[in-house]
């Protein structure tokens, strides 16, 4: 039986700060270019979340420059895939978003 890879636990504390750095300047979200309700409800489906831009099951890194702002709704239909799979931007085209 193969040995199982060992899951490193990420830091609550590089969590949060990441969480409030990118949600200080109130970026759109990345999968579908619409704005974020800041002041949503967590469970909302327009509340904020942090979504890693290279899902860490397909070997990104958890530091800021992979992290973006994202519905919680766009981010659970993206799962584990880099560019959001079938998901269609709401604004009609196939083109991502300018990132700054």
């Amino acid at each position: 039986m193969a040995t199982p890879t060992p899951r490193h636990r990420r830091s609550t504390t590089i969590r949060d700060r990441h969480r409030r750095i990118i949600a200080r300047s109130k970026p759109p979200c990345h999968i579908c270019g619409e704005a974020i309700d800041y002041n949503a409800d967590w469970l909302h489906p327009q509340s904020f979340v942090v979504d890693h831009i290279t899902p860490l099951a397909l070997g990104g890194k958890d530091t800021l420059d992979n992290k973006a702002a994202a519905h919680r709704a766009c981010n659970r239909a993206k799962g584990d895939n880099i560019d959001g799979g079938p998901i269609l931007r709401r604004s009609g085209t196939l083109a991502k978003p300018n990132r700054t």
